[in-house]
């Protein structure tokens, strides 16, 4: 007869083992070495996604600022007077505006020019 913890115990080694598949050597098949790598793996899969977010707004703010420098004004005062101009574009919207939709990021850094 098997206990409860028992199943339980299993079933969390089958699913660390399974987590660690295709890793070398004794990482995918000894219990302690595949459970240090795969909580390494999470813990960094963790970080990089929330790193992830904070790369990409740098490079929307990148790509705005360059748009709005070509067009003779500089990143700070254009997000200011979108602002006073009520206009409520991400930052992911109008890096994409910037880099394939000309006339329209024309149009948005002349808005934001006469906000201000």
């Amino acid at each position: 007869m098997r206990t409860k913890t028992g199943t339980v115990r299993k079933r969390r080694v089958k699913r660390l083992l399974r987590a660690a598949r295709g890793y070398r050597g004794a990482r995918s098949r000894l219990l302690r070495s595949a459970k240090e790598t795969v909580r390494r793996a999470w813990w960094y899969g963790r970080v990089h996604r929330r790193a992830k977010k904070r790369d990409f707004r740098r490079l929307w703010i990148i790509r705005i600022s360059a748009g709005t420098r070509m067009r003779g004004m500089n990143y700070s005062r254009f997000m200011a007077g979108l602002k006073r101009a009520s206009v409520e574009l991400n930052r992911k919207v109008l890096a994409n505006m910037a880099l394939t939709d000309a006339p329209a990021f024309d149009h948005l850094v002349e808005l934001a020019r006469e906000a201000l």
